[in-house]
């Protein structure tokens, strides 16, 4: 149990995790502070939670074709 629960914590705490956390916490520092508007940080934010679960989603698919390709082998 004690494993597993490292693992996930372990999987969190990675580059991207790191960066995507960052700029949440800065774009929503600059959006109290009224340095950017909203809708500016909405773009922005939209951008790299789709960048970051679109390379998540991508990793996922790749290994599953590996995976199906060791199968056919």
């Amino acid at each position: 149990m004690k494993e597993k629960i490292f693992n996930q914590i372990s999987k969190l705490i990675d580059v991207k995790s790191i960066v995507t956390l960052l700029l949440t916490v800065l774009f929503f520092m600059l959006s109290c502070n009224k340095i950017i508007d909203g809708q500016s940080v909405m773009t922005i934010y939209t951008t790299v939670i789709a960048f970051y679960f679109g390379t998540q989603y991508q990793k996922k698919v790749e290994s599953k074709e590996s995976e199906d390709n060791v199968k056919k082998d």
